[in-house]
């Protein structure tokens, strides 16, 4: 069936990859396009979607194959078959078969799954999930063939497997068990000699390409070769292959293998590494896996060991340590020892009673044997020392919630700390329990509950067993019981396995301090902190709270996300873990608990204000609330707010969250001085969103609180962001109404910050004596009150006045004021410095000085790219890109307007964006290219129409006059 273009055969790729599954249209994107996507990417996948359905239905397929599904679409299949699926069911009959010692039948189940394959998968699609996922089959196809190999070889059918196995090993020479399985074909062959030829050709292959010896099973088996060894025979007639002898005392102690294991590829690749032979130690090869409870630690144990058995021919010693069982008390390793050298076939009445000497025993017998010992939920180095074999050959691996210290000392080879699943492996995971049909059913629902599970195993296999047990339930329904959180714990918490008590085992092992630091972050519903959190939520020093802090997350309690712009560590909770500590929250008073947020929150709001004070040089152009912030030292201070926009950043959905909780529980007065001061961060790096949020939650608070001079604050706050925005009309009438409200409260200094941004409006409207009269009113009261900054900020806009009036004169008096003020300020007044620099350079431009307009505005683009001001930036780029139209620089000009336009998209300022264009209209009419220019000065034309500013209009209008007719 033809597909079309390579567009098309890569996003048809995708969802055969994932049949039934909601392939979102963001990863589609990112298949085609890597990370460069275009505009129009959306658009170009949906028109790829609709040739796809159409090539189908021309080639017959009458029902829908490919499916909308939010938030992207669905590949599904009804009666059609996919190979990939075949291939695996096939495997899988294979495996059960051989389970089942029906050798023949899975020999035929191999062969029909071997005989789907053609060439190499997906080839002729490019992309790295494509290549993953290429390399993913091809390394299923190599398993696949190596089993069904081993089966025909059980059958004795080692002649015919010679072909195919040598061009095999030709083409991967590295792999161990295909030529494991050639030298075992060739020597039952009557062709010894060549049987060590291919060992040797393997050995120099692993040494060449990797350094490393050949392992131990290719090492025995050449052994064995030049030994003439019985077990190498022809299995008999029936095909039953020749019972290796066992020799007395090897222990098999492995629990049961587990079922379904989903994913850990790369953690199963980890564990690998003890099985590297390859160096001169002669100490055992030690592994360790340690995560949070119910992360799947012992199934990935268990699987990893079933896996390997066969490589450690002297047995397989497992023993639970119990260490964090509710039960049991820890096992001692002495009583390990003594359990093991029982395995070991030391009668009972040899077993020494002296801890020292059992261990010695234990040492001796394994010293020349190899063993895999598994000890699961250790919690302290104790349980595991004298457990530690002294050969080489031997291997343990150890389990825990926690890591231990004098282990990780060692250290291990390898050293798994495990995480959650993928949402694509929970909910595979879900689909070996529950059946793959009800969860493919309900794709949205199915990842839902993953993600409501935390991706952790144990409440995934909990959940999966409701399911299970509840056919009539689907999986939605089970996803909108978990929904809410107060009763999520309850509902994975039912019958043997637990998730509540699981956490609970680890809290009961935490120190009184430790408990008490993790139940108090229960209170705070933020999505990630930061160790000063810690010592705000104690009232104790920094240097505690972090090492508390650090206790939680060697517990597993916290996640480590990294470090924030401001170079400190953040910490956050998984869900479940969350809602565990808000639980245990209720072991302390609520009148601890009022006291504890009520000290934190204060905290957020002295650091914000200090951040915002900072960023302005000083406690200028706000206003604040009655709640009196809690100080930290000025030497942690000092640390944290080392660069205070970075702290904003840093913290950003934190404070966003607190404003969000101080509203909900009526603390007004909090929540929008809070609002207040993080607007800086807002307007700086455009949150637009943010700023909304928090302002509408805070305004929300006032009102019901009758706080009108709060109600004025968020009013005023809410008009500068549809200022910002470009809607005037709006943006005045809240500005109205807050100068309103700020007058009934006696609240000069909050009406002269509302009369400013009036002034700003007036004078883009072209009401220029009502912005000067405003402007001029708010000076007064700025300069009363001391707010040197907006004093700067209103003297710029007052310079802009004089501008429009042609009285160049003033507007360069006045600017010039602005730079001054702006300057004794000192670093904190860079935003209005720029400003100013800003303004003059404009002044500079209307006496046509356009080398020294150009010299202002290299300083300003330089302050405001430090500040990360991306508003800031687009207008200076703009106006630099004028100076240099001015000089008659045409091609510098358009290539500064074009970086200008690309900052002017990131902001959305429609008002900048269509300044841009105009000027890249009037640039390029310079340079002769006529279209172009038709094509900014429409574009400008449509920013202006969109936000009604007539005077611009009417330019951009006035300029396409002027070009030359198209025809």
């Amino acid at each position: 069936m033809p597909l079309g273009g390579p567009r098309h055969r890569t996003i048809l790729t995708h969802l055969l990859l994932t049949p039934g599954r909601v392939v979102p249209v963001d990863a589609l994107i990112d298949s085609v396009w890597n990370e460069h996507p275009p505009a129009t990417a959306r658009t170009q996948v949906s028109i790829c979607i609709a040739a796809l359905r159409k090539a189908f239905k021309n080639a017959g397929c009458p029902e829908e194959i490919i499916v909308t599904a939010h938030p992207g679409y669905l590949l599904r299949l009804g009666r059609h078959t996919l190979d990939t699926a075949e291939f695996t069911e096939l495997v899988t009959q294979a495996e059960t078969a051989v389970r089942e010692d029906r050798l023949p039948e899975a020999s035929r189940a191999y062969a029909d799954a071997l005989r789907l394959w053609r060439g190499r998968p997906l080839a002729g699609v490019i992309g790295l999930r494509v290549e993953d996922e290429a390399q993913r089959l091809e390394e299923l196809r190599l398993n696949a063939f190596e089993d069904a190999t081993a089966v025909r070889l059980q059958l004795g059918d080692h002649q015919r497997v010679l072909p195919d196995l040598a061009a095999m090993v030709r083409r991967h020479p590295l792999r161990e068990r295909a030529r494991h399985q050639l030298i075992t074909a060739q020597y039952r062959s009557g062709r010894r000699a060549e049987a060590l030829e291919t060992f040797q050709e393997g050995r120099r292959s692993l040494m060449e390409e990797l350094g490393i010896e050949p392992g131990p099973a290719l090492t025995e088996l050449r052994d064995a070769i030049l030994q003439d060894e019985r077990s190498l025979s022809v299995p008999d007639p029936d095909g039953e292959p020749m019972p290796r002898p066992s020799p007395v005392g090897d222990p098999l102690e492995l629990p049961p293998d587990v079922p379904s294991l989903a994913g850990r590829k790369e953690e199963l690749a980890l564990l690998g590494e003890l099985l590297d032979t390859g160096g001169t130690t002669r100490a055992p090869a030690t592994g360790l896996i340690t995560g949070v409870a119910g992360v799947g630690k012992t199934g990935l144990a268990i699987h990893w060991a079933h896996s390997v058995a066969d490589l450690f021919p002297d047995g397989q010693l497992f023993a639970d340590l119990h260490g964090y069982d509710e039960q049991l008390e820890p096992t001692t390793a002495d009583e390990v020892l003594s359990r093991f050298l029982r395995s070991l076939s030391v009668p009972a009445g040899q077993i020494p009673t002296e801890p020292e000497e059992r261990a010695a025993l234990y040492r001796s017998l394994l010293a020349d044997r190899r063993v895999l010992v598994v000890l699961d939920n250790v919690r302290s180095y104790a349980q595991v020392r004298p457990l530690l074999p002294s050969g080489g050959g031997c291997c343990v691996l150890v389990t825990g919630r926690e890591q231990i210290p004098e282990l990780v000392a060692w250290p291990p080879r390898a050293w798994v700390r495990l995480g959650p699943l993928s949402t694509y492996e929970a909910v595979e995971l879900l689909s070996g329990i529950v059946g793959e049909g009800r969860v493919t059913a309900e794709p949205v629902a199915a990842a839902t509950l993953a993600e409501l599970c935390d991706l952790l195993p144990l409440a995934l296999r909990i959940a999966g067993a409701r399911l299970a047990s509840k056919p009539h339930w689907t999986v939605e329904h089970l996803a909108r019981r978990l929904s809410d959180e107060r009763l999520r714990l309850d509902e994975l918490s039912q019958g043997e396995s637990q998730v509540r008590a699981s956490f609970a085992l680890t809290y009961r092992g935490l120190s009184a301090q430790t408990a008490r630091l993790y139940r108090r972050l229960g209170l705070l519903d933020v999505p990630d902190f930061s160790s000063w959190v810690a010592a705000a939520l104690l009232d104790t020093d920094l240097y505690t709270g972090e090492q508390l802090i650090e206790e939680l997350v060697d517990a597993q309690f916290l996640d480590v996300i990294g470090q924030d712009l401001s170079g400190h560590t953040r910490y956050r909770f998984q869900n479940l873990l969350r809602l565990f500590a808000r639980e245990r929250a209720q072991e302390e008073s609520p009148e601890e608990r009022h006291a504890v947020l009520d000290r934190v929150f204060r905290t957020y709001l002295f650091l914000a204000t200090e951040a915002h004070r900072r960023s302005f040089g000083g406690d200028f152009s706000i206003i604040h609330g009655t709640v009196v912030p809690h100080r930290l030292p000025p030497e942690l201070t000092d640390t944290l707010l080392a660069r205070p926009l970075d702290w904003l950043e840093a913290e950003r959905l934190s404070l966003s969250a607190v404003v969000a909780r101080a509203a909900e529980a009526g603390m007004d007065e909090f929540a929008w001085d809070l609002t207040l001061c993080v607007l800086v961060l807002f307007e700086t790096r455009n949150y637009l969103d943010d700023w909304r949020e928090c302002a509408e939650r805070s305004l929300t608070a006032a009102r019901a609180a009758g706080n009108a001079r709060g109600e004025a604050a968020m009013l005023h706050a809410l008009g500068a962001l549809e200022m910002r925005q470009r809607d005037f009309t709006t943006a005045y009438g809240l500005f109205t109404r807050a100068l309103e409200l700020h007058e009934r409260a006696g609240e000069e200094h909050g009406g002269a910050l509302v009369l400013r941004n009036m002034a700003m409006i007036d004078e883009m409207r072209g009401e220029l004596d009502t912005a000067m009269r405003y402007s001029t009113a708010a000076l007064e009261v700025f300069r009363a009150v001391g707010d040197r900054s907006s004093e700067a900020h209103v003297l710029n806009n007052m310079a802009q006045i004089c501008l429009d009036r042609d009285d160049v004169d003033d507007a360069q008096r006045l600017s010039e004021e602005s730079v001054r003020v702006s300057a004794a300020i000192g670093e904190g007044g860079a935003r209005s410095l720029a400003l100013g620099t800003h303004r003059l350079a404009r002044v500079h431009l209307a006496r046509q000085e356009y080398d020294l307009a150009e010299e202002a505005l290299v300083r300003v683009i330089h302050i405001v790219r430090g500040q990360l001001d991306m508003l800031g930036l687009a207008h200076g780029l703009l106006a630099l890109g004028e100076a240099r139209m001015g000089a008659g620089r045409w091609e510098q000009a358009r290539a500064t307007l074009r970086q200008a336009l690309e900052v002017a998209a990131l902001v959305g300022s429609a008002l900048v964006e269509g300044r841009i264009k105009l000027a890249l209209g009037m640039a390029g009419r310079q340079c002769g290219d006529s279209q172009e220019a038709r094509r900014n000065y429409l574009g400008a034309l449509a920013n202006f129409e969109r936000i009604g500013v007539e005077a611009w209009i009417q330019r951009t209008r006035a300029a396409l006059a002027e070009l030359p007719d198209e025809n």
